[in-house]
């Protein structure tokens, strides 16, 4: 466990992982360009969710590597980045069970999601999060629920259309279990804690 917390707490790690985090954002963002084309500009927010998710944990990393603890940044992050990480990998493993192919940009993405995942849980030992500051989470969290599978913002799978209803019951759960998961993680009076 000390092994671990040397090297998540290594600040070249941190900075290497941090230029990592920033270069698949500004990706993401440029992935969703096409779609935020065609979308009305009071859903911009709400539509490229993998790059957000990823542009907060972005800036809980500046705030590690300037020895500032954002917890709502944290909060933002933790939750995002595990609902939207596995969301990812579901619906490529989706598209390759329904078409039976999925293209090598497929597993890439789930690759990446995953590692989004994983990240954001890696680090719930150095954040400090308030219970308000889940409380926001959780809202953006449900909320681009509604944005998604109310006002039909979710990321394209053309592949995927028919079931569009189960995918938005499934991810309304996720989003659940990921609230739940970062308050277990991170608020729990029992929860493991490691400084800088």
């Amino acid at each position: 466990m000390q092994y671990v917390y040397w090297f998540l707490a290594n600040k070249r790690f941190l900075l290497i992982l941090f230029f990592i985090n920033l270069v698949g954002t500004i990706y993401g963002y440029m992935w969703y360009a096409p779609q935020l084309v065609r979308t009305d500009w009071f859903f911009w927010p709400f539509v490229p969710d993998s790059p957000t998710a990823s542009l907060f944990f972005t800036i809980v990393l500046l705030g590690f590597l300037w020895k500032k603890s954002w917890g709502l940044f944290q909060a933002l992050a933790i939750v995002t980045l595990f609902k939207y990480g596995i969301w990812a990998v579901v619906m490529n493993v989706l598209v390759l069970k329904v078409t039976g192919y999925l293209p090598w940009e497929g597993y890439m993405l789930m690759a990446s999601h995953l590692g989004m995942a994983i990240q954001g849980l890696l680090y719930a030992p150095f954040y400090r999060i308030k219970p308000w500051h889940l409380i926001i989470a959780a809202f953006w969290a449900l909320h681009n629920e509604i944005i998604d599978y109310v006002y039909m913002q979710y990321p394209s799978y053309p592949q995927l259309h028919l079931y569009i209803k189960e995918i938005g019951y499934f991810t309304f759960w996720l989003s659940v279990f990921s609230i739940f998961l970062a308050w277990y993680l991170t608020s729990r009076e029992k929860r493991l804690k490691w400084t800088f």
